[in-house]
């Protein structure tokens, strides 16, 4: 155990602290370092229980105490299930459970016993914590908005009003941020929240303090360290070294898993990393990786990783073809001795002399060259487990042994077994040198998608202060500084143009041919390439916090990430090895009792091919490295994933679900016609309806008050605002109470429709949206608002009905429209007239019907169904939240790129099956024949030469074939069209 300090209980005086010493004296390995009336501090190794026991029998009480309330256990297993996972814990003392409570004590933090009860399938109810949320606001004109939604949040109660403003509030609550911003709308306005993204260095020194003020945990000391630090709640990533198969995987995950705080961890074999979710200490992390017989260390960000990485793998490309050319310049003369008719038996003494020699300069290879099989596998030795390098250094130290038997005693063996095998060995670890080496030169590309993203992040930026510009680090860049773009330069950070227009090419970042206009008031995104003009912006967010930072961390999370086949994969290395190990030991003993004379040799020459021939590391590198290669080509076309089983998922789809307004259509609606049907003009009805309007923030609102704008029209303030969600809006105009909506807010209010239902009509054939426009109760006119399909909607939905598709359309617009719409687009399913909180259960209807259901949508109103599909996929600029509610994000915004996301995730699982067949059918056929079930036919036995040679084929091919995703190409290539 690592040092601890421990709260003690009952101890009055230092009476008592003596008794706990001398007691606590009697267990080997363990040392008190400090102790007083309050706690102790110890280290050792001593098991905790036995501490705990020993001081209990002396009437004290040593450890952390919780009481949890728990839910979820119905029944007298349940409560077993979880007693006898606190029985198998050391750092459990004592526990009482029922199926409401957990009484526990013990060496443990609150945080990682309640993640222990998560894992057993139940939960802990934790009281309701206050934290602090910020939104900005939209619809509050006046002090009177800001005293009415003051009004509100005080009578929902559990709110203390940190900041409010007629733009922003800042609140401190035990509500979800949900609703609060139901408490904002139902007052009449609009919110969206203000999403912060910290520094990781911030956020741990942050948690800790939070931790030391509110929750008692472990102190845990390290003497290789001055400062331990936890890790944030998020993800922290580790660079491994001395993994060689799938078998390292298993180990390095299970050693990681066991330290406390870790929530998951996802090792990747292609990448040689780890992603660790959770809050333990790194550096307890980093010590479990080493005792386990591995190598790690922090990569603290993208730049830092990437430059490890990189001299990782030039130096283990370097190592390894070093090592290859020195054991291949012995073994293949030797070999050529032997194929060329030299002898290789030991008939004299002469011969005896000769190689002896041989084997002595062998021996010197071994323990150079080879020495990294025979020092893995000692450590696996050591943990009880078995690699790919116990199988190599099995089968070359078993023929060396034997050979070097035969040279000293010669005499034991019948003459026609005096046979040596150096060069056998030689070969092998020459050829499987050299597959590590071609192995980690093409593992190098997978990450070629990531590493050009990296790229493009400048590393300097122009800042104007006081109007002279000088050119920075980027370190020094800050928020709200005022920075040059100049012609051909990479934006440094995002920011919003405040001077200057011109285009800019962002099709890194969207996947899109065209660059894009940039002028006063628009977004710039860091790492996208001006190409002509010059822009003054203001930085907005630097750092981990801009969104190709956000993108970077995206992808290196769903490369690691583990699809269903992964995991089995995983599974089947876990006990692959050992199998490997029984198998070639009953070949030796078939070999031995029932085989040919000399049945010594037959013996070593089939025992070491089926040692050689099964090493898994083509079964290891299957799936990461198309996870990471597809994933990869995925972040280039634009489309960012959140972990590999949602392509797994996506490439089982067989329904698409589409949003209507702002994924099928340019989402920028415009009014198309006005009818009035009292005296009003069209501009006065016009004006009346923007006037309402005022305090909505939906986008069939904004286009009517554009409409205004553009006509010159005033408006008039409104009062008692009101939105119906799925109906309309309502309010005071003018001292006339207005309402604008759909058919179900007038049947609400017994508003008399049916007289103008030809012009509804006509505008809705028309592919317009109509709106009903009703004051003091009376119709008195309808508005057609349009908002145009997108240019490449037709095609890309032809292209997925060709793919096999279903295509459903899914809006809460009225049928008639929304059929005209279908009608142009050629999609036959249509579901119109859905309330939002609608759209999920219209998913949930498709699944019941067996459909495998991906949606489309704008990722912030269709959350709900977003998250309720097998794969949720997101549309437009990549926003915050649409990027945290779907598994699929598209940074361009076009439907070619759902049809994008899908045909790669159809090709990366392809490729993955490839992978694994390919591994699982070499292993299947190279261990029979390599046990000699071909002898009968043959006459010969397989070489171990030859074995070593196809498993280091065998990993090639798997990185080989993952590698052509980067080849991959949609069906449908946009035509890029210069701009004028």
């Amino acid at each position: 155990m690592n040092t601890i300090t421990l709260p003690l209980a009952n101890v009055h005086c230092m009476n008592c602290v003596g008794k706990i010493r001398s007691a606590l004296a009697q267990l080997p390995d363990c040392q008190i370092i400090d102790i007083n009336t309050k706690q102790i501090t110890l280290s050792g190794d001593s098991p905790l229980k036995a501490i705990y026991q020993k001081i209990k029998t002396l009437g004290y009480q040593v450890g952390f105490n919780y009481q949890l309330p728990l839910s979820g256990l119905s029944c007298g297993r349940c409560v077993a299930k979880v007693e006898n996972a606190f029985s198998q814990r050391d750092d459990i003392f004592s526990y009482t459970v029922t199926k409401q409570q957990a009484d526990v004590t013990g060496a443990l933090s609150e945080q990682t016993l309640t993640y222990l009860i998560s894992s057993l399938g139940y939960q802990v109810i934790s009281e309701p914590t206050a934290h602090t949320l910020t939104f900005s606001l939209s619809g509050l004109s006046c002090s009177r908005c800001v005293a009415k939604l003051t009004d509100k949040f005080n009578e929902a109660g559990n709110i203390e009003i940190i900041e409010l403003d007629k733009t922003h509030t800042k609140l401190l609550t035990t509500h979800s941020a949900s609703d609060v911003i139901a408490m904002i709308t139902d007052a009449g306005y609009h919110a969206e929240q203000f999403l912060t993204f910290k520094d990781p260095k911030t956020v741990v020194s942050e948690t800790v303090k939070e931790n030391e003020e509110t929750e008692p945990r472990l102190t845990v000391e390290n003497t290789q360290s001055e400062a331990i630090k936890p890790t944030t709640n998020n993800v922290q990533q580790l660079l491994l070294s001395g993994m060689t198969c799938a078998s390292c995987v298993a180990s390095v995950e299970k050693a990681i898993k066991q330290v406390a705080g870790v929530e998951s961890v996802n090792v990747n074999l292609a990448e040689r990393t780890a992603l660790i979710a959770g809050s333990p200490y790194i550096e307890q992390v980093i010590q479990a990786v080493k005792d386990a017989g591995y190598g790690a260390e922090v990569s603290e960000d993208e730049q830092t990783r990437r430059q490890r990485q990189q001299e990782q793998n030039t130096q283990t490309f370097k190592t390894h073809l070093r090592n290859a050319c020195i054991a291949l310049s012995l073994g293949v003369p030797m070999m050529a001795w032997g194929v060329f008719g030299g002898s290789m038996m030991i008939d004299s003494t002469t011969s005896q002399l000769a190689w002896g020699f041989v084997g002595l300069i062998t021996l010197l290879l071994l323990v150079t060259v080879g020495k990294d099989f025979y020092i893995n596998s000692w450590k696996a030795f050591k943990h009880h487990r078995a690699t790919m390098d116990t199988l190599v250094a099995l089968g070359t130290g078993a023929a060396w042994l034997f050979s070097m038997l035969v040279v000293l005693k010669p005499d034991m063996f019948p003459t026609a077994a005096r046979h040596v095998y150096f060069e056998a060995t030689a070969m092998i670890i020459g050829l499987i040198t050299l597959g590590h080496a071609l192995e980690a030169r093409a593992r190098s590309q997978t990450s070629k998608a990531l590493e050009r993203l990296i790229d493009l992040q400048p590393q300097t930026a122009i800042v104007v202060e006081n109007g002279i510009e000088t050119e920075r680090p980027l370190s020094d860049v800050k928020s709200e500084m005022i920075l040059r773009l100049r012609p051909g330069a990479k934006v440094a950070v995002d920011g919003v143009v405040i001077e200057g227009n011109t285009y800019i090419d962002e099709s890194m970042l969207t996947g899109e041919p065209l660059a894009v206009h940039k002028q006063t008031g628009d977004k710039v995104r860091a790492g996208t390439i001006n190409q002509q003009g010059s822009l003054l912006f203001k930085a907005e967010h630097i750092g981990s916090d801009t969104m190709l930072a956000r993108i970077i961390q995206l992808v290196r999370q769903a490369q690691s990430s583990k699809p269903a086949l992964a995991r089995l994969a995983d599974t089947i290395s876990s006990i692959f090895v050992p199998s490997v190990m029984i198998i070639a030991i009953i070949t030796a003993m078939v070999w031995y009792y029932f085989g040919p004379a000399p049945s010594s040799v037959y013996m070593l020459v089939a025992a070491t091919t089926v040692l050689i021939i099964a090493c898994p590391c083509a079964l290891g590198l299957a799936t990461p490295m198309s996870v990471t290669v597809g994933v990869g080509r995925a972040a280039e076309l634009g489309i960012l994933i959140r972990d590999a089983e949602a392509m797994q998922q996506a490439a089982n789809i067989d329904t698409v679900v589409l949003d209507k307004t702002g994924t099928l259509t340019e989402g920028k609606p415009q009014v198309v016609s006005i009818h009035s049907y009292n005296n009003l003009s069209e501009d006065q009805l016009l004006q009346l309806t923007a006037s309402l309007e005022q305090g909505s923030e939906h986008p069939l609102a904004n286009a009517i008050i554009q409409s205004a704008k553009q006509k010159g029209l005033t408006l008039s303030p409104v009062s008692d605002f009101a939105a119906t969600a799925g109906m309309g809006v309502s309010g005071i105009v003018n001292t006339q109470s207005v309402m604008l909506g759909n058919e179900k807010l007038m049947d609400k209010h017994n508003i008399e429709i049916s007289q103008v239902q030809d012009d509804f009509d006509r505008i809705a054939a028309q592919g317009a949206t109509p709106v009903y426009l009703a004051q003091n109760n009376q119709l008195i006119g309808i508005i057609g608002i349009s908002d145009p399909l997108r240019s490449d909607s037709l095609s890309a939905v032809k292209r997925m009905q060709d793919m096999g598709l279903t295509v459903v359309m899914l809006t809460g617009d009225s049928y008639k429209t929304a059929q005209v719409i279908a009608n142009k687009l050629g999609i036959n399913d249509v579901v119109a007239d859905v309330l939002p909180d609608g759209k999920a259960a219209q998913i949930k209807q498709l699944q019941q019907q067996g459909k495998r259901v991906a949606m489309v949508g704008d990722g912030i109103n269709d959350a709900p169904a977003l998250a309720l599909a097998e794969v949720g996929i997101a549309m437009g600029s990549g926003t915050d939240v649409a990027i945290e509610s779907a598994q699929f994000t598209l940074m361009r915004h076009s439907l070619h790129g759902v049809a994008d996301a899908l045909e790669l995730s159809k090709v990366t699982l392809r490729n993955m099956k490839e992978n694994l067949f390919g591994a699982f059918i070499y292993n299947s056929l190279g261990i029979p024949v390599a046990a000699g079930v071909l002898y009968p036919l043959t006459g010969a036995l397989l070489s171990p030469v030859i074995a070593g040679a196809a498993m280091a084929l065998s990993s090639i091919t798997v990185v080989t074939n993952a590698n052509r995703l980067r080849l991959f190409k949609p069906s449908y290539q946009p035509q890029v069209t210069e701009e004028k």
